[in-house]
């Protein structure tokens, strides 16, 4: 058999995923996505993966959006997988608050997080949100920081 022979047709490739669509669920690719994103958030942080330790720079800012969108997600999945999933998404919470923590006392590289913001590694929500002066942006600031250092854990637990 030559390799066009092999090859599947335009038509085919059509057929076959129109299929797939058919048959997947919302809730499968809910589920797929919050472990896409547990893992992407680990692999920002640098955390050693199954292939042993990376040599990846942290991202901090990647990573607390991995956190906070699969966090977004959890309600929604099925009952089945999801103490699961909150078992990992808690430990990689817990990941995340070491890594910041112990970035607190490093001079962070230009560009790296932790270097717009002194409280807990944390960074202003948007570019130039940073504010100073008035005890009123004093306190929100403050409330914000509170805020994110909340760390999420399952009920019961």
């Amino acid at each position: 058999m030559t390799e066009e022979q092999e090859r599947p047709s335009d038509e085919e490739l059509r057929a076959a995923f129109e299929e797939q669509l058919r048959r997947i669920r919302v809730e499968d690719v809910l589920v797929q996505t919050v472990v896409t994103l547990v893992n992407l958030a680990g692999r920002r942080m640098g955390l050693p993966g199954p292939e042993g330790e990376r040599d990846e720079t942290p991202d901090l800012a990647q990573a607390r959006l991995a956190i906070e969108a699969a966090r977004a997600l959890m309600p929604h999945l099925p009952a089945e997988p999801q103490s699961a999933l909150r078992d990992a998404l808690s430990q990689i919470q817990l990941a995340y608050a070491r890594v910041a923590q112990a970035g607190e006392g490093e001079a962070p590289a230009a560009g790296a997080p932790g270097g717009e913001s002194g409280a807990a590694g944390e960074q202003p929500g948007t570019p130039g949100e940073q504010r100073a002066g008035t005890d009123k942006a004093t306190k929100e600031d403050e409330e914000r920081a509170r805020a994110r250092s909340k760390i999420w854990t399952p009920p019961g637990t």
